[in-house]
């Protein structure tokens, strides 16, 4: 072809090219389909509690554009979801996920079950603000468990590191009390200064600002337990001039469990902020007849005004350190201050004394499961009882316990077989109550598929609906379905998440309603749930019949954005 031809042919196609531009700004569907994705024939449970129907989902870009029959509509993909059920995407209320994203931002096991968005900082504990003395410790500690280099301050920047790894499903946070008075007061257990007041007010408004959700607590644990309740009614003012509100992981889930209820309802009141429960049980056989007694206190509170919610997951263990078994005062001044009382021969009767009563009321030694340790020499202790471990060392069950605390530099996860089934049941069915795996996002390979953790993480969503649902009909699938979706968005500030309507964002879940159940067990924790077809992330299908696409679509969500 010689040059003249050339330049005659390229013009040919850049004039075709132009009409072409020409005709599709005045005809802008004439080169385009309807909708980006179209969800047919399922079986819609919009979220808001109301009865299923019917009906088709159009969606173009990351929103939901329309829902009904669309038949005769065309999408480049279009999924039939003949014979299944569509739901909003799942809110997980109570999650403890931070860093596990940048160990791997494919989230499975949460994304699988159906997880769309992941509240975090619960507890009394968030990945910032770190600075001094302490904000070091925290960054070594997330080095050696997870190697990974903490380069970032305060939340922005770890929304900014987030943000570069990308995660697939969306993520929320609050932040924590407890970190918050680590870093500006140690691990020591005395009142705030008033100095020490205002720094702590500081950086929670540091957070708030930065979008953070509110405040949370970790009354059990340390430094988290030495606050007083004014100290907390002082920080949660603050906390009320953004509306922001205070979860709590109260202050005793057994024996104080009434006490406990009423300091959070208490700090509530008297701030003005709205106050979710977390975890709501109650722990030890002794305790378990408390429970109908808050349920009435809490339903009273609402009556009276306060702004109050629960969440619980569908498990009778709960998963913590097992430094909890011992008494706070064993705890005070951190990890080394802790392990150094192990050692003091002087101390152990007082200690002993404390745990074993803690034992009795839990049963045994064989309520205490080995979830993780840090070592790869006591990893044969992970997915065991003490009990069964100790009955084949001949040890002591306190000696062993002491000594392996001392081994792992206090890195011990544990499972305790605490709750009873008709409680767990009570609490899920009650109106106020969401949904919350108290869990992580894992993977069961790679650095996140190490020890033995509770199905908890896996399995959450998937028991509510395979086994709370479908077979002990503890609640119906709308019920369910709202308790996972509309209420959480609404009580957490996500005004556009939680409803399968026109408008809201397209986060969405396709699961086999017969089904879906939960695999995880408490010997066989790492595996995924059944039943759940496809997961749906800001318009993205990041789940794909049963198989992650490696998509990473979630986004970071700011308190009041």
């Amino acid at each position: 072809m010689n040059w003249r031809n050339f330049l005659k042919k390229g013009a040919g196609f850049v004039l075709l090219a132009g009409w072409m531009g020409v005709l599709t700004l005045f005809c802008p569907n004439c080169s385009r389909t309807d909708f980006d994705l179209i969800i047919k024939n399922g079986l819609i449970v919009d979220g808001t509690g109301g009865k299923p129907f019917s009906g088709d989902v159009g969606i173009r870009g990351d929103k939901i554009a329309a829902v009904g029959n669309l038949s005769g509509k065309t999408a480049p993909r279009v999924i039939d979801a003949d014979g299944l059920t569509v739901t909003p995407g799942f809110i997980d209320v109570h999650t403890h996920t931070d860093v596990h994203l940048l160990v791997n931002p494919k989230a499975e096991s949460k994304i699988r079950q159906g997880v769309t968005t992941e509240i975090s900082g619960n507890c009394g504990y968030s990945p910032f603000p770190l600075f001094g003395v302490e904000g070091d410790k925290i960054r070594g500690h997330l080095k050696d468990k997870y190697q990974i280099e903490a380069d970032w301050s305060d939340l922005n920047g770890f929304f900014r590191r987030l943000e570069r790894s990308g995660m697939a499903l969306n993520y929320a946070t609050l932040v924590g009390a407890g970190t918050i008075r680590q870093v500006v007061m140690g691990e020591v257990d005395r009142p705030a200064t008033d100095d020490e007041m205002v720094k702590m007010k500081g950086e929670l408004t540091k957070a708030l600002e930065q979008g953070a959700l509110g405040l949370s607590t970790g009354l059990e644990y340390t430094p988290g337990s030495f606050f007083t309740t004014e100290e907390l009614i002082d920080l949660c003012r603050t906390l009320a001039q953004y509306g922001g509100l205070y979860a709590s992981h109260i202050r005793s889930e057994d024996v104080r469990l009434e006490e406990a209820v009423a300091e959070a309802l208490k700090i509530g009141k008297e701030a003005g902020v709205p106050v979710q429960i977390s975890h709501l049980k109650a722990c030890q056989r002794r305790n378990w007849h408390k429970i109908d007694r808050v349920l009435e206190t809490i339903e009273r509170a609402r009556g009276e005004g306060i702004d109050v919610h629960a969440d619980r997951y569908p498990y009778v263990a709960y998963n913590t350190t097992l430094a909890a078994l011992f008494p706070l005062w064993a705890r005070e001044g951190g990890t080394d201050s802790f392990l150094e009382r192990l050692k003091d021969q002087s101390q152990l009767p007082r200690i002993r004394k404390y745990v074993q009563d803690k034992i009795e009321n839990l049963g045994s030694w064989d309520a205490v499961l080995i979830s993780w340790v840090l070592s790869e020499e006591n990893k044969k202790y992970q997915g065991r009882t003490v009990a069964q471990i100790t009955s084949q060392t001949g040890s002591d069950p306190f000696e062993f316990v002491r000594q392996l605390l001392i081994a792992e530099k206090g890195e011990v996860s544990m499972c305790g077989f605490a709750m009873s089934e008709e409680n767990t049941a009570k609490v899920l069915a009650f109106p106020y109550t969401m949904v919350g795996s108290d869990g992580v996002a894992l993977a069961p390979y790679g650095p996140l598929g190490r020890g033995h953790p509770h199905p908890r993480n896996y399995g959450t969503f998937p028991r509510i609906l395979g086994y709370y649902v479908r077979e002990q009909k503890v609640m119906t699938l709308p019920e369910a379905v709202r308790k996972m979706t509309s209420l959480p968005a609404q009580k957490f500030g996500f005004k556009d998440r939680g409803q399968i309507a026109v408008g809201k964002v397209a986060d969405l879940v396709i699961f086999d309603a017969g089904m879906v159940s939960d695999r995880a067990t408490f010997t066989n924790p790492q595996q995924y749930p059944v039943g759940m077809d496809y997961v749906i992330v800001n318009g993205q299908v990041v789940v794909d019949q049963g198989k992650h696409t490696c998509r990473l679509p979630g986004k970071i969500l700011r308190r009041g954005i």
